[in-house]
């Protein structure tokens, strides 16, 4: 091994940054930089890298030239809304563990108009077939003749959770948004576009990503 020209006999030596270092005449390749990537999926995308039924990949919408980034989450085919790609797999797992408290806010259309019992089940959690879910907070947007739409706010990301708990209260989702994860907002991006995070929001995301759950003061009821 060489170090900016001269081989290395040190056992611990170390190399800055923008040293040359060369591994059998070869440099290494260089550390790929942390990257934060905001997309809004539409909706017949799959929220994968790749898809053995040759549908459409979020990693179609990633422009070229981009280094290899991977969704913090998923959201299902049918789904829009925000997703964030990333090659920092330290924040990704910390936004995504259950103990950092993350909300993910969600806008959802259903059939018919939650009563006041099933606005409270939601709010206290719902028993489902794979353990109980978390608590959310919902409130009813906007009324329509025979459907509501509703925000739904969740701290974990179980597959369908939010399909999941609509159908448990007897209002199954009939379209579903992503709006926001922790402090990171869609906004006003267009549906298949993307943009690259601010630093301001990923300093953000970070924070976020560093609460722990038992410090959370629980919602009346749940004490």
């Amino acid at each position: 091994m060489k170090l900016n020209g001269k081989t290395v006999t040190t056992l611990g030596t170390r190399a800055a940054p923008d040293d040359r270092l060369l591994v059998d005449g070869r440099p290494l390749p260089a550390r790929t930089a942390p990257l934060y990537l905001i997309v809004h999926k539409p909706a017949g995308v799959v929220t994968t890298l790749n898809d053995p039924e040759g549908r459409a990949t979020i990693a179609r919408l990633v422009p070229r030239g981009m280094p290899r980034l991977f969704p913090v989450g998923r959201l299902d085919v049918r789904s829009t809304g925000l997703v964030l790609l990333t090659n920092d797999g330290e924040l990704a797992h910390r936004l995504m563990h259950p103990r950092h408290h993350v909300p993910r806010v969600y806008r959802v259309k259903v059939r018919g108009t939650p009563d006041a019992g099933a606005l409270a089940r939601l709010r206290r959690g719902v028993r489902l077939h794979d353990g109980p879910a978390a608590s959310a907070a919902v409130a009813i947007e906007r009324k329509l003749p025979t459907k509501s739409w509703l925000r739904i706010t969740v701290h974990e990301g179980r597959r369908h959770l939010v399909r999941r708990l609509c159908e448990a209260v007897g209002h199954p989702a009939e379209k579903l948004q992503r709006l926001a994860i922790g402090p990171l907002q869609l906004g006003k991006l267009p549906p298949g576009a993307c943009r690259v995070l601010a630093p301001g929001e990923v300093r953000a995301l970070r924070h976020a990503a560093t609460r722990d759950a038992r410090v959370v003061t629980p919602a009346r009821g749940q004490r």
